[in-house]
């Protein structure tokens, strides 16, 4: 599939089939996270494949999300930002946000690529995560990634805005760009 396809069919999905993918193909998902652009090129986020059904009931009940336990394998991914304490006091925490955004951000394009499916879960009781998983307090869960397939039952896609509704030109709500009417992109 080609970067631009991927960019387009990812979606979140909350129904999935009973089939698990290769845990096989989980781990080159997750490898596609070290791939992500990282602050000192330190990769201060790690990542735990979760596929204790028991673990994974828990992190549904954290997650308050029926759809996050209908999967076999669930990533969730989890800041270490000591390294950046001490590189950039005062960003530590932007970057650390950043970085896991870069890092999720590929694993959700290589699902796709791969046919399969998730959802990118922010909300989520993080002591329950933690204490499902025993991670150390100082860590910081950014994401749940359930992943899977999709049901062949489809949740409707919600349309994407027009780029005329979200871009500006050299300042913030300017929407004219000298010598053009209308932004058009290719492909679209």
């Amino acid at each position: 599939m080609q970067l631009a396809d991927a960019i387009k069919k990812r979606k979140s999905v909350r129904k999935f089939s009973a089939n698990a993918p290769d845990w096989r193909k989980v781990i080159n998902i997750i490898d596609s996270a070290r791939w992500a652009p990282m602050a000192g090129n330190h990769q201060t986020i790690k990542f735990i494949l979760v596929d204790d059904e028991n673990k994974i009931r828990k992190i549904q009940d954290a997650a308050q999300q029926d759809f996050v336990g209908q999967v076999r394998y669930l990533i969730v991914a989890v800041s270490d930002y000591e390294y950046l304490r001490k590189m950039y006091p005062e960003w530590a925490e932007i970057y650390g946000r950043q970085q896991a955004g870069a890092a999720i951000q590929n694993m959700l394009l290589t699902i796709t690529d791969m046919g399969m499916a998730s959802c990118w879960v922010g909300w989520f009781d993080e002591p329950g995560v933690k204490n499902a998983l025993d991670i150390p307090e100082d860590k910081v869960v950014e994401a749940i990634l359930p992943i899977g397939f999709e049901t062949k039952i489809h949740s409707s896609r919600q349309k994407k805005q027009d780029i005329e509704n979200f871009l500006f030109f050299n300042k913030y709500g300017n929407r004219n760009k000298e010598a053009r009417s209308k932004v058009s992109i290719e492909g679209s």
